[in-house]
């Protein structure tokens, strides 16, 4: 019995010992959490009297809002901006209009919007966005909204663009204006099949308002009208993504003297990727026919 009474004398004052060093600690952290919040609450009251103190920088604060940006960031950017640049004029040629033409069943909006950008970075001045089922066209505010988004995410500061959507061929456009730099036109099938019965339609309603005559029908007059009507230059290189070998009604018209060249997918395409394509098309001799 005394054995056991030692043991339980011991354990309370093992339970003393702990209970004191415990309070000991939460003093010690009370007394610095209270020096903390007092820190922070004089800092708050005298930090609009430092300002006040100094209103030339502040004007200069007001003035330039990016002051404190990341430096290190802006830098990559403007590395980033300077080799897009240097590699678009390092290539033999480079295509005034190009065409994404999407031949997959899953799409990514993300995938198509850094390529347009990339595409625009690079001098690009026209980027058609073609899928067969017309998908990209019906979604077109979220595809405007990703290429902006992309935009501000790969810094592509002043190469914003003005955003078409054609509208059953004709040109009538739904217009989203970003900045009067490059072009995008979002395409589906209507705007190739559709556009030449329009054109064939109004060559017979002219010459039935006798306008023309019959004689006047000709092939160039078909292709001027086409021309017209889609207003943007023929594309001289096509990237189509996917495993079908189709141009799958890809503006039929004008693609006479295009080149085509194919990737596995759109998902997950790098700018290596859009450069090798480039670089592929500058090397290439185009006979037109000879």
């Amino acid at each position: 019995m005394a054995l056991l009474y030692g043991l339980l004398w011991r354990l309370l004052l093992l339970l003393v010992h702990v209970n004191r060093a415990l309070v000991s600690w939460l003093r010690v952290r009370l007394r610095s959490w209270k020096g903390r919040l007092w820190e922070r609450a004089v800092a708050a009251l005298l930090l609009p009297l430092a300002l006040a103190g100094f209103p030339d920088q502040q004007k200069k604060l007001n003035r330039n809002p990016d002051a404190n940006a990341n430096p290190v960031t802006g830098k990559r950017t403007a590395n980033r901006r300077a080799r897009w640049l240097s590699d678009g004029r390092s290539l033999e040629k480079l295509p005034v209009h190009i065409g994404l033409l999407v031949a997959e069943e899953e799409l990514s909006y993300t995938d198509i919007a850094n390529l347009v950008v990339w595409c625009m970075a690079v001098g690009i001045s026209y980027v058609s966005v073609y899928d067969h089922h017309g998908i990209f066209r019906k979604n077109n505010s979220r595809m405007l909204e990703e290429i902006v988004r992309q935009q501000d995410l790969l810094g592509v500061d002043g190469s914003k663009c003005n955003v078409e959507f054609l509208t059953n061929g004709t040109d009538e456009h739904q217009r989203h204006v970003v900045s009067c730099r490059p072009t995008v036109k979002v395409l589906s099938p209507e705007d190739g099949k559709q556009s030449i019965v329009q054109a064939a339609q109004q060559l017979c309603r002219s010459v039935e308002n006798k306008e023309r005559s019959s004689q006047d029908i000709s092939v160039s007059m078909l292709d001027i009208l086409l021309r017209e009507s889609k207003n943007i230059p023929d594309p001289e290189l096509v990237v189509k993504f996917g495993p079908v070998d189709s141009t799958l009604g890809f503006l039929p018209w004008h693609i006479r003297l295009t080149e085509f060249i194919s990737l596995p997918s759109h998902r997950n395409v790098s700018y290596e990727d859009l450069l090798g394509v480039l670089q592929q098309y500058g090397a290439c001799q185009q006979r037109l026919g000879q």
